[in-house]
């Protein structure tokens, strides 16, 4: 079975993987697998490293995935290793339910890791069951669309692609929070509220964390509680949904007693895509998304608006921006003419030459 680097080379899987009178992979538990075994199936090379952060954020990412279409006998992963020693290969290889390269043979490590340009890890190149490589790019598509990306075609890519432009042009409350394993959110309490409760309110999505000693998380927050308790005395349409990017559970079921509104379950599986899909950085947050009552975005990012203008921003369209803009172009006119009477320099109406 041949395949196609990314330098455009031919090679044979054996001869990719193999070494010497080596002629097989190896899995977590000393078993070795004919590396022929793979020949028909689509096969990840994993470039990957126990030292390595986002490595270790996105293993379980990609075992959850294996894990998934495993039954099916259609999928393979292969571990290249980066470690720098037997004994983190073997604690992080522990991990990965997939085959390996063996630690032992660094001349094939170093081979692979030239052949497909491994600048930075984690990388998952993508090979498919006629052996040409589907992306070289699979680490961001396994991150964006999960299990919904098998087989990892370029066909299955841009159907996806094409579904979520789609899917923003037709967006609804529902599309946005409903999975297809849970329709509910929870409240303060722990109890399950259903998202269909929520049809035709205005809704803020705020992704946030708790983070006691982060100032401007707390102020904003506080900010958000007033403007939220305010509205709601007011028997405004206003609902507020968490989507928590905490990494303790612990830290999110405490944050979930403090807050007066609801949340979607801690790491829940579209957290992540909902990130990608309101196309903001993690390092921005918090962030409140404003949905209005047909479930259309209506403000990708209200914080400013929140801020500066409480309850007067509500419910946070452009009409309402542009609203406020002409009350405090109209407060700055206002002052303007007062400060010239005050000063003796009353301006005319009309200049007479």
């Amino acid at each position: 079975m041949a395949t196609e680097d990314v330098n455009g080379v031919t090679l044979e899987l054996s001869a990719l993987f193999s070494s010497g009178e080596r002629d097989f992979l190896v899995r977590n538990n000393g078993d070795q697998v004919k590396i022929s075994s793979l020949n028909g199936k689509i096969v990840g090379l994993y470039f990957s490293g126990s030292w390595c952060g986002p490595c270790r954020s996105f293993t379980p990412k990609l075992v959850e995935l294996y894990n998934e279409v495993a039954s099916k006998e259609e999928l393979e992963v292969v571990f290249v290793s980066s470690d720098r020693d037997d004994e983190s290969f073997n604690a992080y290889f522990s991990e990965m339910p997939w085959l390996a390269i063996p630690f032992s043979d660094p001349d094939t490590i170093k081979r692979l890791k030239e052949s497909f340009s491994v600048r930075g890890i984690p990388k998952l190149v993508i090979i498919d069951s006629n052996g040409k490589v589907s992306t070289e790019n699979g680490t961001a598509v396994v991150l964006e669309y999960g299990v919904d990306a098998y087989p990892f075609s370029r066909e299955r890519i841009e159907f996806l692609k094409e579904q979520e432009e789609e899917a923003k042009r037709n967006q609804t409350l529902s599309s946005v929070l409903v999975s297809s394993s849970r329709n509910y959110l929870l409240s303060k309490d722990g109890n399950q509220v259903l998202v269909s409760e929520l049809e035709g309110k205005t809704v803020g999505l705020l992704f946030s964390v708790s983070c006691s000693h982060e100032p401007y998380i707390e102020f904003f927050t506080n900010t958000l509680v007033e403007v939220y308790n305010t509205l709601k005395d007011k028997g405004e349409k206003f609902e507020v949904v968490l989507i928590s990017l905490n990494n303790e559970e612990d830290e999110f079921k405490k944050e979930l007693e403090t807050i007066p509104w609801l949340a979607l379950p801690y790491k829940d599986k579209i957290i992540e895509k909902l990130v990608r899909y309101f196309e903001f950085d993690v390092s921005d947050i918090p962030t409140l998304v404003i949905l209005g009552p047909d479930g259309k975005t209506v403000n990708s990012d209200a914080n400013e608006l929140v801020e500066e203008h409480g309850i007067d921003a509500y419910p946070f369209t452009q009409e309402r921006i542009a609203a406020l803009a002409e009350i405090e172009k109209a407060e700055l006119e206002s002052r303007t003419l007062d400060d010239n009477f005050v000063n003796g320099t009353n301006v005319p109406r009309y200049r007479y030459l």
